[in-house]
């Protein structure tokens, strides 16, 4: 079971009564009478035309790149040394109602380039074609790395074309739908790549791919701050984000990823502002979905989130989240505030959008910084973008009426300019001379900083080593210095003295990043001299969170030590949460050792420390007495893979539940109660809050709604049943299972309904 409408690219927006002319509708002031809205064919708007449909905010100015037929179905892109876009295309995707031919080799990574140099891209080159829905691509070193479910490649490039093929992962995308599927691949400031709907992050070393375990993050598109933060979304949330640098936090799984700091909805409001009706999203029937101008009330679709961190635009844009809604046909502005280690994040706007379309088929699906300043947006240009799994009767009919399935070879890519700075629409290559790589690292624009210091990483440029450290301690710009350090740790030659002039600096940013490096540092003869200088921070309210995490690391080398700087740190601030959890992540299987030793000198056992130990080792307790899962999946093979290709991506592997997306399965009410229930709420879907053992979930803490899975021809009553079976034995629940003719009984008394249930219409059932 899943919760809400998740959309990886995304929803059916639908509804418009342009005339299929070339002029551009006039504004749309709808009221609620009226709602008669066309119901004939949706034309395709040609590229050049869309423009006159987009409203964009004063003072910049959307500009067409590329277009079909030169790129079909974009969903990513990349920018390489020469100023050409790379283009992750997808078009296998639900090329109708039914999903068809999903698994078709039609997919391609392709090379655009502008040879006349008047910004619109006229030359296509294909890297790599017959892939099945591949979803990123990210450059390292001689090669690039592309993700085609369920695995991740290694391609080195050799004169454009791809030479040798390494396996990195062979899991990267194991279980969960096409919308459902890691993706994102940033390449991050701490040298590490992160991934949305994942819990991997890799790095190359040497000839060695290495993978750790992180954060679950997100859904589709993931982007980082100047910091190295990370900011995600799900689908009906605008912003999420990370209080802490990404390598924190992630050590301890009796946490579940539930780590305060981690995972945060940074703003709560998720209203949007379409320019005209949309009706045809998968739940537009429902009353709460639209309001009385049939316009979507709030995210059911939200995407592709980026940091803005150019130059080109005007100061006060900078670090401003944009955040894709394209069942909306709109992007986003977010304004984000730093207080302390906490982020805090509002709309720019109300009641009116950064860029909106009336074009319904103007899907934007992912945003890009660009190497010239500007702000990339990618347009997959297409009627249907709701996967088959939660395709509700509802939105078929929408699709039927307009005739919205075809056509599919559509495309489109646009820059988003100021008009306040000159811009020239022109490809530039990029420095590649080491000496140049270095400067370029106090570029004001981050897309340049970022590349400059992953070639010189790639490059080995280990000549660079003065001149980095040079710019580490005499640098003016805090975010040169920052990219310094970090450049000279991705090459091997960060020294303790190096990290210790950090975390002395009077600069937080600069200790910050200090602390940051500090895990990947640590050895046998050189921990005590950090652990000394960590002693000495615990006067720096700003490193307390670091300090925590850090007590983790210390702990491979000395536990005594560890666990005096973390109840140092608990004994400055007992009582708050953020500083319990970062403790408590460096804990695993090592809870009840340390809250036996931490009673001597913090007895109160209300204090946050002991309520994270508590929920930590309750978590440790129900993993050792979950059922055997391999043992289910021999019993149930077809239940446990939809479960693992439908439902653990929201419910979490260990049916516990994912922090902002779903309540837990494992010893639900919901689940080993009433059959008819599970049943009815597996097809149809559940909407609003519910309450499992007690705890009533709603809004963020999960999504409001669960799309039903009845809709989907392709899984029979036998598959719901098996699916429903292995819920219902698995983890501690034992019910009975459920038998093809229970579903079968269930799906006939409601032939006709299209609508999720309530819980409250569930318990009025006799």
């Amino acid at each position: 079971m899943k919760l809400k409408v998740p959309v990886i690219l995304l929803l059916l927006a639908s509804i418009l009564w342009y005339c299929k002319t070339s002029q551009p509708p006039a504004a749309q002031t709808r009221t609620a009478e009226e709602k008669n809205v066309r119901t004939d064919a949706v034309a395709v708007v040609p590229a050049q035309e869309a423009l006159k449909y987009m409203t964009i905010e004063d003072g910049f100015e959307v500009q067409l790149v590329a277009a079909e037929p030169l790129v079909e179905a974009p969903v990513a892109l990349s920018f390489d040394a020469k100023g050409r876009i790379w283009v992750v295309e997808m078009p296998g995707y639900m090329n109708d109602t039914l999903g068809s031919n999903e698994e078709a080799p039609t997919g391609k990574i392709v090379i655009l380039e502008d040879t006349n140099q008047d910004g619109l891209m006229d030359r296509k080159q294909v890297f790599l074609d017959s892939l099945i829905l591949p979803r990123a691509i990210c450059f390292i070193e001689n090669g690039i790395l592309v993700a085609e479910p369920p695995y991740l490649w290694h391609y080195e490039i050799k004169n454009d074309k791809p030479g040798k093929k390494t396996l990195v992962d062979s899991t990267y995308a194991k279980g969960g739908n096409v919308e459902h599927q890691a993706n994102g691949l940033v390449r991050a400031l701490d040298n590490w790549i992160y991934n949305a709907k994942s819990d991997k992050r890799y790095r190359k070393v040497g000839d060695k791919w290495l993978i750790e375990k992180t954060h679950y993050r997100g859904q589709w598109g993931i982007a980082q701050d100047n910091t190295g933060r990370l900011y995600y979304n799900h689908n009906s949330q605008n912003v999420i984000a990370d209080y802490y640098l990404p390598g924190f936090g992630a050590g301890n799984a009796n946490q579940r990823n539930d780590v305060a700091g981690f995972n945060v909805n940074i703003t709560t409001d998720n209203r949007v502002y379409p320019l005209h009706a949309t009706p045809g999203v998968n739940r537009g029937y429902m009353k709460e979905t639209l309001d009385d101008s049939l316009r979507l009330r709030s995210f059911t679709a939200a995407c592709g989130p980026v940091v803005y961190r150019g130059e080109q635009f005007p100061a006060a844009y900078a670090s401003n989240v944009f955040v894709a809604e394209p069942s909306a046909n709109l992007v986003k502005r977010n304004l984000v505030q730093e207080q302390g280690n906490v982020l805090v994040a509002k709309q720019a706007y109300q009641k009116r959008e950064f860029l909106a379309s009336t074009d319904e088929r103007f899907r934007p699906v992912s945003l890009n910084n660009g190497p010239d300043g500007a702000l990339y947006l990618i347009d997959m240009y297409r009627g249907i973008i709701q996967h088959k799994t939660y395709l509700t009767t509802y939105l078929k009919g929408q699709i039927a009426k307009r005739q919205l399935t075809q056509p599919l070879n559509c495309g489109r890519i646009y820059r988003i300019v100021s008009k306040q700075k000159p811009y020239t629409a022109a490809q530039r290559s990029l420095p590649q001379q080491p000496e140049q790589l270095v400067a370029l690292l106090e570029s004001p624009n981050g897309w340049l900083r970022d590349y400059a210091q992953q070639a010189l990483i790639d490059g080995k440029y280990t000549t660079m080593v003065p001149r980095l450290r040079q710019l580490l301690t005499e640098g003016t710009q805090e975010l040169a210095r920052v990219h310094a350090l970090w450049t000279l740790e991705g090459l091997g030659a960060l020294s303790t003295q190096d990290v210790l002039l950090c975390l002395r600096d009077s600069s937080w940013p600069i200790r910050r990043q200090g602390l940051g490096v500090i895990p990947s540092q640590l050895s046998v003869t050189n921990w005590q001299l950090y652990a000394a200088e960590l002693e000495k921070r615990t006067n720096d309210t700003l490193a307390y969170p670091y300090l925590a995490f850090l007590s983790g690391s210390l702990r491979r080398f000395n536990a005594p030590a560890a666990d005096a700087l973390a109840e140092k740190i608990l004994q400055k601030r007992p009582r708050d949460r953020y500083l319990a959890a970062a403790v408590v992540s460096t804990l695993a299987n090592n809870e009840a050792e340390f809250q036996d030793r931490l009673r001597a000198n913090l007895p109160d056992s209300n204090l946050a420390v002991y309520r994270s130990l508590k929920v930590a080792l309750k978590n440790a307790a129900s993993t050792r007495t979950n059922r055997d899962p391999a043992l289910l999946a021999r019993q149930y093979p077809k239940g446990a893979n939809l479960f693992n290709t439908i439902c653990q991506t929201c419910h979490g592997k260990d049916g516990n539940g994912v922090a902002s997306l779903a309540p837990p399965l494992n010893k639900s009410e919901w689940v080993t109660g009433r059959k008819d229930h599970l049943i009815s709420i597996v097809l149809y879907g559940l909407t609003g809050p519910v309450s499992v053992n007690n705890h009533l979930y709603t809004a963020p803490e999960i999504n409001a709604d669960m799309p039903g899975i009845g809709y989907d021809p392709s899984l029979s009553s036998g598959d719901v049943a098996e699916l429903l079976s292995f819920i219902r034995k698995s983890w501690q629940n034992n019910a009975e299972g459920v038998t093809t003719g229970e579903v079968d009984q269930v799906r006939k008394s409601l032939v006709k309904r299209e609508k999720a249930f309530t819980i409250k219409e569930l318990q009025g059932q006799q």
